[in-house]
């Protein structure tokens, strides 16, 4: 065939040859009779289960690949997970071993006056007496000079010491702790270990070593005393050293001077003041968790306060001798040497410097 073929029934009607525009879509018969579908008969579709259509030519391979692809990612994946997992235990810097704070030990000192203790106004007795060159609330709380240790950086120090003295003017100098019962800002920076021992040595307070209340903060009965002026005198020291590679001890060493009066004396009467003084030396220790969390561990706490009666007791609150009073004639109460549980020894000193005696106007 040379050139387009004609139907064989002959040209269509209406046509104007050449120029229609849709003769070049007719399709001669042998263009029809060449054009056969090519399809599985029943038994060659039934043969080995072959399926009714022919894949394309290298569509198993494709599938082959990709399958291969698939199983490889997610060995590689099992196998950077497994690399994980033994680097993990391979960590060649080890976690630092836990270490769980221990009871606090306190001893509280009674002081007792030899004569009548003095009373006067207490802006007289603060600037007159023995605290005169004192500084005022938390200024007479300072750190010494703060240098690296072998462990510890300057920056670590700074944090350790002003823990310290926040737990020291929590415990010293707020009003509310002193004389209204709260003890929250003080037991908030306490290590977790702590906290129980705390919690029973303000609600069940005992003289047993470990439980009592004023080893932990000063605390006088409200029924009885207020402050006379809120001008607390402080005077002491701070130290610091390691206590080993990941902790650092810090030791307070301060003297709290109060102006007190009696309650029921009344807001107007500033002539019934007295001085109490408090010694406290503590000893605190703070691993990298702790100065990092602003907290401590308060280690020992040894206690010296008076005017107070040596027959007195100091487990739950200080009762200061207010002016004019004279402490008892009773000794320390008696230890029993059978007794279980933490010894006790009945421990009580001479205060010998207490106010100043107001002098004499007149002849």
């Amino acid at each position: 065939m040379t050139g387009r073929g004609e139907p064989p029934e002959g040209p269509p009607e209406n046509t104007s040859g050449g120029e229609d525009e849709y003769r070049s879509l007719v399709f001669d018969e042998s263009f029809v009779r060449a054009a056969r579908l090519q399809e599985f008969s029943a038994v060659e579709r039934m043969g080995d289960h072959a399926r009714a259509v022919r894949s394309l030519p290298g569509g198993r391979s494709v599938r082959r690949h990709r399958s291969r692809a698939g199983i490889a990612l997610v060995l590689l994946i099992a196998l950077a997970f497994a690399a994980a997992v033994y680097m993990g235990f391979r960590n060649p810097y080890p976690a630092p071993v836990g270490r769980r704070a221990e009871p606090l030990r306190t001893d509280v000192v009674p002081l007792a006056p030899r004569g009548p203790v003095p009373g006067a106004a207490a802006e007289a007795l603060l600037a007159d007496g023995p605290a005169a060159g004192h500084r005022t609330g938390a200024a007479g709380i300072n750190f010494p000079a703060v240098r690296r240790t072998k462990n510890f950086s300057d920056g670590q120090v700074t944090i350790a010491l002003a823990t310290v003295k926040d737990y020291l003017v929590n415990s010293s100098l707020d009003p509310d702790v002193l004389t209204g019962g709260v003890v929250r800002p003080v037991g908030r920076l306490l290590d977790p270990d702590q906290t129980a021992q705390f919690d029973r040595s303000m609600d069940s307070p005992a003289d047993d070593g470990e439980h009592s209340a004023t080893g932990w903060l000063v605390r006088f009965d409200p029924a009885a005393v207020e402050l006379a002026d809120p001008d607390i005198r402080v005077s002491g020291t701070l130290s610091y050293a390691e206590a080993g590679s990941d902790t650092l001890e810090v030791v307070s060493d301060h003297t709290f001077t109060y102006a007190l009066r009696p309650a029921a004396q009344g807001p107007h009467r500033t002539d019934g003041a007295s001085l109490f003084t408090v010694r406290r030396v503590l000893h605190f220790l703070l691993d990298r968790e702790d100065i990092r969390l602003h907290r401590l561990e308060v280690r020992t706490a040894y206690v010296q306060a008076g005017p107070l009666s040596c027959s007195a007791r100091t487990e739950r609150a200080l009762s200061p001798l207010l002016a004019g009073e004279r402490a008892d004639t009773r000794g320390p109460t008696g230890t029993d040497p059978y007794a279980t549980g933490v010894p006790r020894a009945g421990l009580c000193g001479a205060l010998a410097v207490s106010s100043p005696t107001p002098a004499r106007q007149g002849p």
